[in-house]
């Protein structure tokens, strides 16, 4: 991938027009980034919060779902395998598709055998066997991560392009989520469990499509050569350093200033998810309410966020979207904190909703576009394992501590007065994501190259 961050003579960028944005919107590979989006996104729920709807339904105890949820670990591990998908071709497919698109279809193929594997058996036909496929299925899902994300930004001819494919790829994953964490509980309800899952498995026919007419970077084998075979001493150390060298290398002393701002940009958001749901049910919102407005008002707010976002990256540039992401993003924590003092009122809600679906469309669009624009070409699949799985780490630390936060502050309060002092306590968490983005600001642009080891 080559940058437009500067120009050959160093001088600021010109930003294309909004007339040149909507025409780079026509571009095929666009449309197949969105299709490969929604195959990334579709196994997420199947292997987490819906599948814990399932085995609660079928009489699992609450503890034994809890451990099953560690299957989803696999995505903030895929760091530790990402260096062979940089190096190796996927078996059989890889010579046949190029390993780029080869390593998509392997993946995309293992999960909805997995998918359709629990259909099959059921968690009554034995629980740790259908843990078992569980796991298969979500380290298949972030295998196929590491190696759309890399596609992604190999694909992208400039940082315009890389905007607004990682917009496509933010409403492709949303689009799937929307499938499996709301509409699958509607179509469950008629024709059960299994028959959901195997045609959430039909659905990887999608992605399975988008490969097929993906065009394989040059860029991923040309650099894959450069660097070495796994085979040998020097490949293999390339693999494990390599993407750390090339990243420091290429950031200075800037690079540790970037990793605290990408761990800390989506705090907020993850510390305050776990409580979203309980406090709909403490504040007496119906479920059927709460389903509805996601499904609608909510869907369209995800959608104008993401390509606002997209858009904004594209005339305005990554660091100045990275911006607007960490003021809008901590906003949508004090909507729930405006709905909390108001009560149950279905405008408020709504208003709510509308405001944190696009909050989070925008940030998820700002950070992705930010992380992919500080790869390396060559390192491209690792590094952005690394980026992606080091900004959820400490979120998903310490999500677990919400309820007690909670519990905490209503102490001398009603629970709604203490949700409301959580939700603003958790946008304040943002502050520092701010004030490290606003300093990231400052930088001069560099141009992007390829690093040699």
């Amino acid at each position: 991938m080559t940058s437009s961050a500067v120009s050959p003579s160093g001088a600021a960028p010109v930003r294309p027009g909004w007339r040149q944005v909507v025409r780079r919107l026509q571009q095929p590979k666009v449309a197949v980034m969105v299709l490969l989006g929604f195959a990334s996104g579709l196994p997420f729920m199947l292997v987490g919060n819906t599948m814990g709807f399932w085995l609660r339904e079928g009489g699992i105890e609450l503890s034994a779902i809890g451990f099953l949820s560690w299957v989803g670990l696999a995505y903030s591990m895929k760091f530790l395998w990402a260096p062979i998908i940089d190096k190796v071709d996927a078996p059989l497919l890889g010579r046949w598709l190029g390993r780029r698109r080869g390593w998509m279809a392997l993946a995309q193929l293992t999960v909805a055998a997995a998918l359709i594997g629990m259909a099959i058996l059921k968690p009554e036909g034995g629980l740790v066997a259908f843990g078992v496929l569980a796991l298969v299925a979500a380290f298949a899902s972030a295998t196929q991560d590491i190696v759309i994300d890399a596609w992604r930004i190999e694909s992208s001819e400039g940082g315009e392009e890389l905007a607004l494919l990682s917009a496509g790829y933010q409403l492709g994953y949303r689009g799937a989520l929307l499938i499996t964490d709301a509409l699958i509980l509607i179509l469950a309800a008629h024709i059960g469990w299994s028959l959901s899952y195997e045609l959430m498995a039909l659905l990887m026919g999608i992605g399975l499509a988008a490969t097929y007419f993906a065009r394989e970077p040059a860029s991923s084998m040309r650099a894959a050569t450069t660097h070495g075979s796994l085979l040998t001493p020097q490949g293999l150390f390339d693999a494990i350093a390599g993407p750390f060298i090339a990243f420091f290398k290429q950031h200075g002393s800037w690079a540790l200033l970037m990793l605290a701002a990408i761990s800390l940009y989506r705090l907020p958001d993850f510390v305050m998810g776990p409580m979203a749901n309980p406090f709909y049910a403490d504040l007496g919102i119906a479920k059927e309410t709460v389903g509805a407005v996601r499904g609608s008002f909510g869907l369209v707010a995800t959608i104008v966020g993401i390509a606002a976002a997209g858009l904004f990256a594209v005339r305005f540039g990554f660091i100045a979207t990275l911006l607007l992401g960490a003021i809008l993003g901590p906003g949508s924590n004090l909507a729930f904190a405006w709905l909390a003092f108001h009560g149950a009122d279905a405008n408020v809600f709504t208003t709510a909703m509308v405001i944190d679906n696009f909050s989070t469309g925008f940030a998820g669009v700002a950070l992705v576009g930010y992380m992919s624009s500080l790869t390396n070409i060559g390192y491209t699949a690792t590094q952005y394992a690394l980026l992606s799985s080091f900004y959820a780490l400490l979120g998903k630390v310490l999500k677990g501590f919400s309820g007690v936060a909670v519990e905490t502050l209503e102490s001398g309060r009603t629970l709604i007065e203490a949700y409301a002092l959580f939700f603003i306590g958790t946008a304040l968490v943002g502050i520092p994501a701010l004030l490290l983005c606003i300093v990231l600001a400052t930088r001069r642009p560099v141009a992007k190259t390829a690093i040699d080891a």
